[in-house]
């Protein structure tokens, strides 16, 4: 098997900060540069798998840069360069504490409040009639606020504005940028035979602007339908094919985890980690019509610092 990016501890030049999230190693230097490290951990129902996956950092940070990279001209976005298959390097921006979900079908989250009697999500009003995956008549925005622990919460525009999170014309540039982003998001996925279904955008500030920060459009933050067979699926009330991690998520679910109190990860043999590997490949390969092309694993740590230290010392 090839080997996995589980966790890292580099000290780069002008280094000032770490911080380690679920999924991504985040360096902050003197310069106001992130250094964003993609590791192989992966994550579901809120808690970190015992295994690395190998690969896994590398599809989402390239997914990631393609989309970024695809979107400039719609939204300034954080990115600077990819010194390193796994690494992303961009500007320190200030997070804006306000995360925007947005849907294009009733599915998720949506579709299991729809299922409990809910007509209104987020203050968005749900047309009567809708069964799970059916598609709104237009896209919503269902923004969440950030939690620095647990869950992230629902909120409606109203609650944002009347609270004061985010001013009036920022929050307002936020729904106009993430409108925009969902319909190009929208466009490329169509053209690779998908449909983006549900996703989110984070926006910081950066010298009074508004700026596009973290992935876009990764199967971690999006959910993509296979678009052959999706209708003949929802007129015979089955389950639509997804592209996304689900599949991790049922197998927890089969061997009897959902991150609740009392329970126990259950152990993750070698051959189901070489399945997800290869269902993030197909995903890579998928949504974004390129042949996936591993980065040497041999030793990932060495490659990524080699590389990181070269690109910042040509600054």
């Amino acid at each position: 098997m090839m080997n996995a990016i589980t966790k890292s501890d580099f000290n780069f030049p002008g280094q000032k900060a770490v911080y380690k999230g679920k999924v991504r190693d985040v360096y902050t230097l003197e310069n106001e540069l992130l250094v964003m490290v993609a590791s192989d951990r992966i994550s579901a129902f809120d808690h970190i798998l015992p295994k690395g996956i190998p690969c896994k950092g590398q599809v989402l940070n390239q997914v990631a840069t393609m989309f970024l990279d695809a979107t400039r001209d719609i939204v300034p976005n954080w990115l600077v360069a990819t010194p390193d298959p796994s690494v992303a390097v961009g500007h320190a921006c200030e997070p804006i504490r306000v995360e925007m979900v947005i849907r294009g079908y009733l599915a998720g989250h949506s579709a299991r409040e729809y299922a409990a009697g809910k007509r209104m999500l987020c203050g968005v009003a749900l047309p009567e009639g809708m069964k799970e995956n059916d598609r709104f008549p237009e896209p919503i925005i269902t923004p969440a606020t950030k939690a620095d622990e647990g869950h992230d919460e629902d909120i409606s525009r109203e609650d944002i504005l009347a609270r004061g999170i985010v001013p009036e014309a920022i929050y307002l540039q936020m729904e106009k940028y993430t409108r925009a982003l969902f319909q190009r998001g929208t466009e490329m996925a169509a053209k690779q035979g998908l449909i983006l279904v549900d996703t989110k955008y984070e926006f910081g500030m950066r010298n009074g602007e508004v700026i596009l920060i973290d992935e876009i459009h990764t199967p971690d933050s999006s959910r993509y339908f296979y678009a052959d067979g999706y209708q003949e699926r929802q007129d015979r009330n089955e389950p639509q094919k997804q592209l996304s991690k689900e599949f991790v998520r049922q197998w927890l679910i089969e061997n009897g985890f959902q991150g609740l109190e009392g329970q126990t990860m259950p152990f993750m043999p070698d051959e189901f980690v070489k399945t997800i590997t290869e269902r993030y490949i197909e995903l890579y390969e998928r949504i974004t019509g390129l042949t996936f092309e591993p980065a040497p694993t041999e030793n990932i740590e060495e490659r990524i610092e080699k590389n990181v230290v070269a690109f910042l010392k040509a600054l």
